[in-house]
């Protein structure tokens, strides 16, 4: 694996080495709650301050990979030569510790991310690089016709304008009949916090991001669960909506993550969610 300049990614594309020193960071522990070999090489090989931008490392991005990685493995149970489209993917290691997978998986990211992507990643006969945006629909034309098809938006909606992110749900139940849509979303008074800090010394989110000062780039669509219960009503071609578990981490940080996407003593418009959307046939 050679070695790459990180400091070129700026804005939401910069977010993606935020997520990756933290799932790094976890998984290099003596016992991780991930397990993901692959994202401790790439902060070894992509040159980026990351404790002096990002400051401490917090468990929620891990418990949220771990999280889609269980959905993913349950379509790929039940649809074992079906499409995986990871929009906005960054540097996310997914398919491999799905164990590789021999389905298609459309990986799609603005350009920068994806050529550090083949950069550092081994290359893999079924990784469909496409540099694009998420919201440009020219990735679909790489989905197979009458695949079944799983697309995950993982870290992404929560920076869109909320037109653009509706638009994007609708615009996939429209290409893909009976698919399905993972995406993750935030409650409207954590979007609004100029520092996302919350919790203990290991943090919700933030890790000690108000410590370093980086501001996250604006989040403008902010979805609680009871929002988003109501798509099959709002939004044409959603079916039904499955609510995503998380695990509960490690340690009391670990279980305030938890709380905070999935306990019922927390009230609905408070909390995060992890949901995956079924599309009509």
């Amino acid at each position: 694996m050679q070695r790459s300049d990180g400091t070129e990614l700026t804005d939401v594309s910069e977010t993606a080495l935020w997520t990756l020193w933290c799932r790094g960071s976890e998984a290099a522990r003596p016992n991780p709650i991930i397990h993901d070999e692959l994202a401790v090489r790439l902060l070894e090989h992509i040159d980026y301050p990351y404790e002096q931008r990002f400051g401490a490392p917090t468990q929620t991005f891990a418990l949220r990979a771990s999280a889609f990685d269980a959905a993913v493995r349950d379509f790929l149970g039940e649809h074992p030569n079906g499409t995986v489209v990871s929009l906005a993917e960054g540097f996310q290691t997914s398919y491999w510790r799905l164990g590789r997978p021999r389905t298609r998986w459309v990986s799609v990211d603005l350009p920068p991310v994806v050529r550090l992507r083949e950069q550092l990643l081994p290359q893999e006969e079924h990784i469909v690089p496409v540099a694009t945006s998420a919201l440009d629909f020219a990735w679909a034309d790489h989905v197979e016709p009458g695949s079944p098809v799983l697309i995950t938006a993982e870290g992404l909606l929560c920076y869109l304008e909320k037109p653009l992110a509706l638009g994007l749900i609708r615009g996939c139940a429209q290409r893909f009949p009976a698919g399905r849509f993972l995406f993750d979303a935030l409650p409207s008074w954590w979007t609004k916090k100029k520092y996302k800090t919350f919790g203990t010394k290991d943090q919700l989110i933030g890790g000690s991001l108000a410590k370093t000062k980086y501001v996250v780039p604006p989040m403008p669509f902010p979805a609680s669960p009871i929002e988003i219960s109501k798509y099959p009503e709002t939004i044409p071609g959603v079916a039904a909506v499955r609510p995503v578990p998380i695990g509960a981490g490690r340690g009391l940080a670990g279980r305030q993550i938890q709380a905070f996407y999935q306990s019922k003593l927390v009230p609905s418009r408070f909390r995060g969610t992890i949901a995956e959307l079924r599309f009509a046939q």
